[in-house]
C-alpha cells in the first residue's frame, strides 16, 4: 500500500488485461492455422511479431517527447477500436476471420506503444528501494493472472468467443477510464521536436536510438538477459518436443506417463510454485545483497534448465524445474531493477523499446533450439543450455560491474 499509485493502478490493470487477454491470445494461433492454413498463419503471427517490435520503437519515442500517460491512454482508446471490432468479427451478426486479423494486426500496434510507456512509467514512480519489490509483485500478479486466463480460455475459445472478445472490449474501457481518470503524469516530455514533417521525424527518431544503442552496458546486460530467457522459452520448444520423442515412465509400477503428461506437470509445477512462493522468496533473499542474489539465481537457474535439457528420470526433471523456478525467483525482480537503472530518466521509453526486444529475440532463439536438436543428442543441447546461461552469467557481469556499487546494499533496497 505504501507504493506510488500508479504503480498500484498499473499492477491491478495488467493483471485485469493479461487475464482476459490469456483466454484469447495463447489460442490464435490455432485459430488462424484453421482458417488460413498452417504457412499462412505463421507467416501473419510473424507479421504481428514485427509489427509490435517496429510499433514501440514509435511508442517508446513518443512517450519521452510527450509523456507517458497520454501515450497510454492513445494506446488504449486504439485498443477498445481493437477488440470491439474482433468481437463484431466473431459475433452472431458477422464471422470474418480476415477482419480478426487486421484488428489483432492493430491490438499489436497499441501493445507497441503501450509497453514502453508503461514500463518508463513504473521506473519514473519508483525508488532504487522499493523497485525489487514492486517488480516481485508485478511478476506475481502476472503469473498468476496468465495461468488462471489461458486454463478458462482453453475450455471457452471454442465455443464462446464472441463473449470472450466482448469481454475484452468492456475490460479495456474500463481500464481506459481507470488510466484516464485516476493515473497521473509522470514525465512532461521533452518537447524539443518541432517539425511536421515525415523524414524529419524518422530522422529524429533514428538519432533517439543512436544514442541509446551507445549505452554500451545496457546493450551487453539486454544481450545476458536475452540468453538466460532463451533457456526459459525452449520449455514450449525444444524440452516440449524432446520430452514427447524421448520421455516415457511408469511411476511405481502404477502410472504410465508419456512425454505430454511429464511436460503439463512441469509447466504446472512451475506455475504453482511461481504464484505461491514469489514473496515468501523475496523476503527471503531481501536478508542478502542484490547482485549476489543476482548471480546466484542466474546459476540456479540455468543448472534447473541444463537438466531439463537430457533428463529422462521423471523426479529428476521434477527436481529441475524447482530449482530452476527458484533461481527464476531470486534474478527476475533484481534483474529489473538493474534494467531501471541503467535507463537514462529523459529517454525511459526508447530504453524500454529496445528492451522489449529482448524478450522478441529470446523466442527466436528458442525457436533456433528446435532445429539444433533435430540434428544433435539431448547431451549437447544440455550443453549448450549451460553454455548460455554462463555466456548469460558473463554478459551481466560486465554490464553490471561498473555500477556494482549502486546495486551492493541489503535489506533496504529490497523493501
Amino acid at each position: 500500500m505504501a507504493l506510488h499509485p500508479n504503480i498500484k493502478i498499473r499492477i491491478i490493470t495488467t493483471f485485469i488485461s493479461r487475464f482476459v487477454g490469456n483466454m484469447v491470445f495463447p489460442f490464435m494461433a490455432i485459430y488462424f492455422a484453421t482458417e488460413f492454413g498452417v504457412a499462412k498463419a505463421g507467416a501473419l503471427i510473424f507479421l504481428n511479431v514485427i509489427v509490435t517490435m517496429t510499433t514501440s520503437l514509435f511508442g517508446g519515442y513518443v512517450s519521452d517527447r510527450v509523456g507517458r500517460k497520454k501515450m497510454m491512454v492513445i494506446a488504449q482508446g486504439i485498443q477498445i477500436l481493437a477488440f470491439g471490432l474482433m468481437a463484431l468479427a466473431n459475433s452472431p451478426w458477422l464471422v470474418s476471420a480476415i477482419l480478426t486479423f487486421i484488428m489483432m494486426l492493430v491490438q499489436n500496434i497499441s501493445s507497441g506503444l503501450m509497453n514502453p510507456a508503461a514500463e518508463a512509467m513504473l521506473i519514473d514512480v519508483s525508488t532504487p528501494e522499493n523497485r525489487r519489490f514492486m517488480y516481485s509483485i508485478n511478476y506475481w500478479a502476472t503469473n498468476l493472472s496468465i495461468a488462471i486466463g489461458t486454463i478458462i480460455g482453453g475450455f471457452l475459445f471454442h465455443t464462446h468467443r464472441f463473449a470472450l472478445f466482448a469481454t475484452l472490449t468492456l475490460t479495456s474501457c474500463i481500464i481506459f477510464i481507470v488510466i484516464t481518470w485516476m493515473m497521473s503524469e509522470s514525465h512532461n516530455g521533452n518537447q524539443k521536436t518541432t517539425s511536421k514533417h515525415i523524414l524529419d521525424i524518422v530522422k529524429e527518431i533514428g538519432h533517439n536510438y543512436r544514442n541509446v544503442m551507445s549505452d554500451r552496458y545496457f546493450l551487453i546486460f539486454c544481450l545476458g538477459n536475452l540468453l538466460a530467457l532463451s533457456l526459459e522459452f525452449q520449455t514450449n520448444n525444444y524440452i516440449a518436443i524432446r520430452l514427447q520423442n524421448e520421455f516415457h515412465a511408469n511411476l511405481f509400477g502404477l502410472i504410465s506417463v508419456d512425454g505430454l503428461k511429464m511436460l503439463s506437470w512441469i509447466r504446472v509445477e512451475n506455475t504453482v510454485l511461481v504464484v505461491l512462493c514469489t514473496i515468501l522468496v523475496n523476503q527471503w533473499m531481501s536478508k542478502f545483497k542484490p547482485l549476489r542474489v543476482f548471480y546466484m539465481g542466474i546459476i540456479i537457474y540455468t543448472l534447473g534448465y541444463t537438466v531439463l535439457g537430457f533428463s529422462n528420470l521423471w523426479f529428476l526433471l521434477l527436481i529441475a524445474i524447482l530449482v530452476a523456478t527458484l533461481g527464476e525467483l531470486m534474478y527476475v525482480p533484481v534483474c529489473q531493477s538493474i534494467v531501471a537503472d541503467l535507463t537514462k530518466e529523459n529517454v525511459r521509453g526508447s530504453y524500454m523499446a529496445i528492451y522489449g526486444f529482448v524478450f522478441q529475440g529470446a523466442k527466436i532463439m528458442s525457436s533456433v533450439g528446435v532445429i539444433l536438436g533435430a540434428f544433435l543428442p539431448s547431451i549437447m543441447m544440455a550443453f549448450l543450455f549451460l553454455c548460455l546461461g554462463l555466456f548469460g552469467l558473463y554478459a551481466f557481469f560486465i554490464a553490471t560491474r561498473p555500477r556494482s556499487q549502486k546495486f551492493i546494499t541489503t535489506k533496504q533496497a529490497a523493501r
